[in-house]
């Protein structure tokens, strides 16, 4: 202070006491810049057009008035330090005009107490410039707090335990209103009721969290149900809290709550698709074993055997017994039936791994397999297609092809229908079969038991070849299978599939709900 020259502006309407003030000034060591102004209106004047360190002003009803000069500084938001130097002024003004927002007065006969009352007013109007920019920056730094809290998915909040275990929310977040059901205020005022949202199951293993997190000062870290009072659904929240001691021994958490309830729902979700794919999975692996002995037992019993017959047969004929023509003609004869045994079965059991017409098109193996089914059972199956030629890898045709199997199979077995619709469309690179019923029409129940394979499986091929599979039934109406598999996999075809997959789900299934039920 004692080298930074003050810009001092002097509101006196006398000269000869003006010098006297800045003869102080100079005596008490302070090297100020000083401006003598006389009139009431160049005092005003100047306040609002120069910077001023401080102001001394006489106070002269008649000439200076120091109260209008406080005023207009107020009005004008003058943040400068007023002292009052004068001889016109008593114990009672010089009270008021303090109160007004004067810092001090002088008497001109003291003028030694005018530099230490500078330097008390400057350091005063230092100390409160500091505050000011204190505050304002705690409330940039609140307003910046509040705008982050109001953008986080959660409800931040202090948790406080006292020595004497008693419990309070110093802070919550507005959220809390969304996640919790209870406002802040609610919160603060009764701490329980945070409690009370939680499901008794869970509650056990929150308070051992809580219990270990006070002992150890570790991070609480909680995942538990709520039930906000008056909804009927349960929230999966996550707790994550930091605990500190404060200067009191008391113990203060800082945390968050977070909404993890779709998080825990795609969990379950996750889990229950992993299980029934193994289940599905021991099933393909108990199937593919049947199978596998199934066709050892045909070798074995049908083609070993009618191998056996021929060596059998052969035997007589390569001895050196003499014999008539007649008899190895009837021998030949023999032999040749049972090699066309063995020529029907191996080509029964070909057609059983692989049938051979899938090499004629996809479009003639669904038709030769709706023949044989009608065959079989006598259920009439009429089959659509829209071309003779529709062009399909092979992979992609043993996949609808066996799709297609397994439904009429489900169909023979569980439908009790008399008749079935076949449609088989290649379109915009994918390729759709739609196969109706009009028998019991299946139901969510039946979707759902879990030996329900078949439908799993099938659920399953498409999805491996980026398709679309659903299926549904009208009670006593009949069932529909729809499957939409693209040729190729390309983005476009896959949009398509995704909002054909979300029609099928919500549109009613029309297209075999006027089926009338034939009599068997």
């Amino acid at each position: 202070m004692s080298t930074k020259i003050l810009n001092t502006l002097i509101l006196n309407s006398s000269a000869d006491e003006a010098k006297v003030i800045q003869r102080a000034l100079i005596e008490g060591g302070l090297q100020s810049g000083c401006l003598h102004v006389a009139t009431i209106e160049s005092a005003l004047n100047m306040l609002v057009t120069r910077h001023w360190d401080i102001v001394l002003s006489d106070h002269n009803p008649l000439q200076l008035n120091a109260k209008d000069v406080l005023q207009e500084m107020t009005n004008q938001d003058v943040l400068v330090p007023l002292i009052i130097v004068s001889n016109h002024v008593g114990e009672e003004v010089a009270q008021a005009l303090m109160e007004l927002g004067a810092d001090d007065y002088i008497m001109m006969s003291n003028m030694t107490r005018l530099v230490p009352a500078i330097r008390r007013s400057l350091k005063q109007a230092e100390n409160c410039q500091r505050f000011n920019q204190t505050q304002i920056a705690l409330q940039k730094t609140e307003e910046r707090f509040r705008a982050i809290i109001s953008k986080l998915p959660g409800v931040v909040f202090q948790f406080l335990l006292t020595q004497n275990n008693q419990l309070s929310f110093p802070y919550v977040s507005d959220a809390s209103e969304t996640l919790l059901g209870l406002s802040p205020r609610q919160l603060m005022e009764n701490p329980q009721l945070f409690l009370d949202l939680i499901l008794p199951s869970d509650k056990a293993v929150y308070d051992r969290l809580n219990a270990m997190s006070v002992e150890q000062l570790s991070t609480l870290n909680w995942e538990g149900r709520i039930q906000v009072k008056g909804d009927s659904d349960i929230k999966w929240i996550s707790l994550r809290a930091t605990p500190r001691k404060t200067s009191d021994g008391e113990t203060l958490w800082d945390g968050i709550m977070i909404n993890i309830t779709r998080n825990k729902l795609t969990e379950g979700e996750i889990a229950r698709s992993r299980e029934r794919l193994a289940e599905l999975s021991s099933y393909l692996q108990k199937v593919k074993e049947h199978e596998r002995a199934r066709i050892a037992r045909e070798i074995h019993d049908d083609i070993g055997g009618t191998l056996t017959a021929i060596k059998c047969e052969l035997l007589p004929c390569i001895d050196t017994t003499a014999r008539s023509p007649e008899f190895y003609q009837k021998k030949a004869v023999s032999i040749e039936g049972l090699v066309d045994r063995v020529i029907d079965s191996t080509r029964r059991i070909s057609l059983d791994l692989r049938p051979g017409i899938l090499d004629c098109g996809i479009a003639a193996a669904i038709q030769w397999q709706a023949k044989e089914f009608s065959n079989r059972t006598g259920i009439p199956c009429q089959v659509t297609c829209s071309s003779d030629e529709i062009s399909l890898d092979s992979d992609l045709s043993i996949a609808i092809f066996r799709i297609f199997q397994e439904t009429l199979t489900n169909i023979s077995k569980h439908a009790n229908a008399s008749h079935i619709e076949v449609s088989l469309v290649e379109t915009e690179g994918i390729i759709f079969l739609e196969i109706a019923d009009n028998g019991h029409g299946i139901t969510d129940l039946d979707m759902d038991k879990q030996d329900s394979f078949g439908i799993r499986g099938m659920r399953e091929r498409c999805q491996q070849l980026k398709g679309v599979f659903h299926i549904s039934g009208i009670p006593e109406r009949g069932t529909k299978v729809d499957i939409r598999i693209p040729i190729k996999d390309t983005e476009n075809q896959s949009l398509h599939l995704t909002s054909l997959s979300s029609i099928l789900e919500q549109t009613p299934q029309s297209g075999y709900i006027t089926m009338q039920k034939k009599a068997s």
